[in-house]
């Protein structure tokens, strides 16, 4: 089974007491990292298809991939690029306040040309597809649509393509434009997995139910709604269910509680798990990384 993981990663900065630490991350990236390590002993190949720049922290980010087993001969190096960069500042209760520098990065370049194009039809070679609406927010509309041709061609070849609105306003040029892309993009996808806060932002959902409804009626048979630690809300064949996870009660760093969650939801379900029992796994590895400082945990904890 492979899998793409498709997106941006950026240069991570994080307070620390004496100064600022420095990372790496981004929502697939985080996605793609415990897809890895969740399917390093059941022969799942992950690959993260972006661009970086030829500088020293794109290679840097190029070798830590490497070294979480996530094939990277997908990535676009380009000359004269640089990776974008973002900063995080965390409250006493771990909830997060990001600070970007992205106008420039490199991802936003990893459609366009030749090589973009190629890239692009890469994706059929695939069993599985997986990005998000930051995927979608970066690219320009030329390389938006090269991505969706690519994406039309990996369905009209089989594979399964899984899909994460997370919508940050700051990314697109007005909330029309992002819900027209969103609009286009859920056209294609087998699984969404949406987080409620992003789609009340989004379409002014009133609940969980109401947005798992409005992605049901465009015909996606699989929605997983996740609402931070409160109930997680299913849509499986147009059946709502609800779903209470094992909540964290001190939780220290929410980064990536969601990516995280999505990975462990599509593992479960490419190693032929009911919805049912893949999202009890999904907000199981969820419980672990939100009690833990940082996006990664460190490795064995997914188990």
């Amino acid at each position: 089974m492979r899998i793409a993981c498709v997106g941006e990663c950026m240069i991570e900065l994080t307070d620390a007491p004496h100064g600022m630490n420095r990372s790496f991350g981004g929502d697939t990236l985080n996605t793609a990292v415990y897809l890895a390590r969740l399917g390093a002993k059941q022969g799942i190949e992950v690959d993260y298809i972006t661009a970086v720049g030829d500088d020293p922290y794109s290679q840097e980010m190029i070798n830590a991939w490497s070294s979480e087993g996530i094939g990277v001969k997908t990535v676009r190096q380009i000359s004269n690029a640089m990776p974008g960069l973002y900063a995080i500042r965390t409250t006493q209760k771990g909830e997060r306040s990001f600070f970007y520098w992205r106008s420039a990065s490199a991802a936003r370049q990893m459609f366009e040309g030749v090589e973009g194009k190629r890239l692009a039809s890469s994706l059929k070679d695939y069993d599985w597809v997986y990005f998000s609406g930051i995927t979608m927010g970066i690219l320009d509309l030329d390389g938006r649509m090269i991505f969706l041709d690519g994406l039309r061609r990996a369905s009209e070849a089989g594979a399964k393509l899984a899909y994460d609105s997370n919508y940050r306003p700051r990314i697109w040029s007005d909330v029309e434009e992002a819900r027209a892309a969103n609009a286009v993009t859920l056209g294609w996808v087998d699984l969404a997995l949406p987080s409620f806060d992003d789609e009340r932002l989004l379409y002014g959902d009133k609940n969980p139910e109401e947005t798992a409804r409005r992605i049901a009626n465009l015909g996606l048979p699989e929605i997983v709604v996740k609402d931070g630690d409160r109930d997680i809300v299913m849509s499986v064949g147009s059946e709502i269910q609800r779903y209470r996870g094992e909540s964290n009660p001190s939780p220290l760093d929410t980064t990536a509680a969601g990516d995280s969650f999505n990975a462990g939801y599509i593992f479960a379900r490419m190693m032929g798990k009911s919805p049912e029992t893949a999202v009890v796994d999904a907000a199981r590895l969820a419980f672990k990384v939100v009690g833990v400082r940082g996006a990664i945990i460190p490795r064995g904890m997914e188990a």
